[in-house]
C-alpha cells in the first residue's frame, strides 16, 4: 500500500530528461513520468528510451510512470520494457475500465510492480470497487478531464458523486485515500487551495500536481490543523490506556476506526517537524 503520508505527486513529461531531473529534486513525495498525454506522438519512441534509461537506477524518490492506453498500440511494448528495471516503483495505468485491462497488463509484465489504476471513464467509475480489489492495484484515482468530456459535464458539482464513489472505493478495497485530480491553472494558487480544501472535506488525501510551484499548497491544505492534532493525540493517548470503547474526557466515544484516523493524522504531523 501506498505510505499514508504521501501528498505530493509531481507530473512530468517522460520525453524531458532534464526536466524529471529537476523534479526529483522538487520535495514531490512521488514524481510520475508521463508517456501519455504530456507526450506528442512522434517523441513516444524517445520518451520511453529516455525513462528506460531514467530507471536504469533506482532514486530516492518513487518513481512511478503513466503508460499509455491500454487498448493501443504501445502501452505493451512499455510495460514489458520498464518493469523489469530496478528503478521503476509503480505503473500508473490511464483509463482502466474494468478487471480485464488489468489482466491485460499482468500478461505483459513479467515481474508485475505495485498498479495505481485511473478511472477516467463512467464504465471505470461504476467498475471502481473491482478495480480497487484487485491485488495488484495499491492506489486508484479519478483522471477528471476525460471524465468530464464524457460525461458532458459543465461543472464541479457534476462530479461530486464520482469522487465520493472513489474515495469510497478505495476504502472498502482498503487502499489509502485517494489523491484529487490535477488543478490544471499552475498560475491560480488561491483557488488550488480551495479546491484542496473542498477535496480534503470529500476523503481525498493529498493531490497530484502538474508544475512544483503547485507542491507547497497542496502539502498545506492537506496537513492536519493544531487542532486536529491536538485531538488525534488525545485519541491515541486514550486508546493506548484502554483497547475497548473509549470514552474521552469531554464525553465522545470513538471505535477502532476512528483510532486509526488519528493515527494517520499524526504521521502527517510529522512531516512539518521533518
Amino acid at each position: 500500500m501506498t505510505d499514508p503520508a504521501y501528498l505530493t505527486w509531481l507530473y512530468v513529461p517522460g520525453d524531458r530528461p532534464g526536466v524529471v531531473a529537476k523534479a526529483l529534486g522538487s520535495g514531490a513525495d512521488v514524481v510520475l513520468v508521463d508517456l501519455e498525454d504530456a507526450v506528442a506522438p512522434d517523441r513516444k519512441g524517445y520518451a520511453l528510451d529516455a525513462t528506460a534509461e531514467l530507471l536504469a537506477d533506482k532514486h530516492d524518490v518513487p518513481v512511478h510512470v503513466r503508460v499509455n492506453a491500454l487498448d493501443g498500440p504501445l502501452a505493451g511494448r512499455e510495460v514489458r520494457r520498464l518493469t523489469p528495471l530496478p528503478g521503476l516503483d509503480a505503473l500508473r495505468l490511464p483509463k482502466v475500465a474494468g478487471p480485464d485491462d488489468l489482466t491485460r497488463v499482468l500478461d505483459w509484465a513479467d515481474e508485475v510492480p505495485p498498479l495505481y489504476a485511473l478511472l477516467e471513464s463512467a464504465l471505470g467509475i461504476e467498475h471502481a470497487y473491482t478495480i480497487a480489489g484487485h491485488p495488484c492495484v495499491h492506489g486508484i484515482a479519478l483522471g477528471e478531464a476525460d471524465l468530464r468530456a464524457e460525461l458532458g459535464v459543465t461543472d464541479a458539482t457534476g462530479l461530486a458523486w464520482p469522487r465520493g464513489r472513489a474515495v469510497v472505493a478505495a476504502r472498502a478495497a482498503r487502499l489509502p485515500p485517494p489523491p484529487q485530480s490535477v488543478y490544471p491553472d499552475v498560475r491560480d494558487t488561491d483557488g488550488l487551495a480551495r479546491s484542496c480544501a473542498e477535496g480534503r472535506a470529500l476523503g481525498f488525501l493529498g493531490r497530484t500536481a502538474i508544475h512544483p510551484r503547485q507542491l507547497p499548497v497542496i502539502e498545506e491544505a492537506f496537513l492536519p490543523t493544531e487542532r486536529e492534532v491536538a485531538v488525534a493525540r488525545e485519541i491515541v493517548r486514550t486508546a493506548a490506556a484502554d483497547a475497548g470503547a473509549l470514552a474521552l474526557p469531554d464525553g465522545r466515544f470513538v471505535d477502532a476506526a476512528v483510532v486509526a484516523d488519528a493515527r494517520r493524522v499524526l504521521t502527517l504531523t510529522e512531516r512539518r517537524s521533518g
